[in-house]
């Protein structure tokens, strides 16, 4: 019997590549797209135009289903600030309105519930998911926020979830699905022939999640039956700010350029976040597939 997938945030950067992965084993898999905007971006039918801020409009989701994706999400720093009404309400109020119909139409779907690096407070070394937490930003708050909630409902109505940390994935498998993320900024500046600018001396580390292993395991661990009610680490690649730039840079032939931090840039900066995924990645026997430096230079 094919498993049932709705996926809310279909037009999102994860959401498109995940969808395009799913399309491909249609076989396997019935799958229903939902979103802010009139249409698909990528034209895929099975489709509907939902209000996620409305409680109406998202009794319009199928809940009966077999695994829930919540893709909604507002990302930024320093923007959250004075855009705070927005970040509270995509963020925050979007997941409870989900959750509150999921509870009024006795679901049993599995939500998988992507979260972010930037609840962690940075330390050199690796972290693991009971490292120690530190919000520097609204963002921060409201994914820290989103997974007590899930937490909470998972406890008082049994709502089914997993909460997938992700740290900074890149690439894409649609084109024209490109993230606003760190790898993607640097990329861009290279190819328009550009320096690369980076904040103080670039030391800062990542753990970098290509975007064709990203998905494989969104699917896996949604489908898997011992991956659940928890927080896992998705892992990938350590690299500082400075090599990822050095390594793009040395393609397009620009230079990196080091520059002061912005005071506010500094004061909300996460420091290190690199990632021990080994819990997520035994579950699942894990192999990363792809690398950093053969993306750069598979790039064109």
């Amino acid at each position: 019997m094919k498993k049932k997938i709705s996926v809310i945030g279909a037009n999102s950067y994860i959401g498109r590549n995940l969808t395009s992965v799913i399309l491909k084993k249609s076989e396997l898999y019935d799958i229903f797209l939902y979103d802010r905007n009139e249409n698909q971006v990528d034209g895929i039918s099975n489709y509907k135009c939902i209000d996620i801020l409305s409680a109406d409009s998202v009794k319009n989701i199928n809940f009966d289903v077999d695994i829930i994706y919540m893709f909604v999400g507002k990302t930024g720093s320093a923007n959250g600030f004075q855009d705070f009404q927005s970040f509270i309400d995509i963020n925050e109020l979007a997941l409870l309105n989900i959750l509150t119909e999921y509870v009024r139409q006795k679901s049993t779907a599995k939500i998988v519930f992507p979260s972010t690096r930037l609840v962690y407070k940075g330390k050199h070394g690796s972290l693991d998911e009971n490292a120690e937490k530190e919000s520097k930003t609204i963002y921060a708050v409201n994914k820290w926020a989103c997974e007590k909630y899930l937490e909470i409902y998972h406890r008082v109505f049994g709502v089914n979830y997993i909460i997938l940390r992700l740290c900074v994935p890149y690439g894409t498998l649609v084109p024209g699905a490109f993230s606003y993320g760190t790898a993607e900024f640097m990329l861009k500046q290279a190819m328009r022939g550009q320096n690369i600018t980076l904040y103080g001396d670039g030391s800062p580390r990542r753990t970098l999640t290509y975007m064709g292993d990203l998905c494989d395991i969104l699917l896996e661990a949604a489908l898997s039956p011992i991956i659940k009610n928890d927080v896992y680490n998705i892992g990938g690649e350590d690299y500082s700010l400075k090599d990822m730039a050095e390594l793009i840079a040395l393609k397009y032939q620009v230079a990196v350029e080091m520059v002061e931090w912005p005071e506010l840039s500094k004061k909300i900066e996460s420091g290190d976040t690199v990632f021990n995924s080994l819990k997520l990645d035994n579950l699942l026997h894990i192999q990363y597939k792809e690398t950093f430096e053969r993306w750069i230079n598979g790039n064109e």
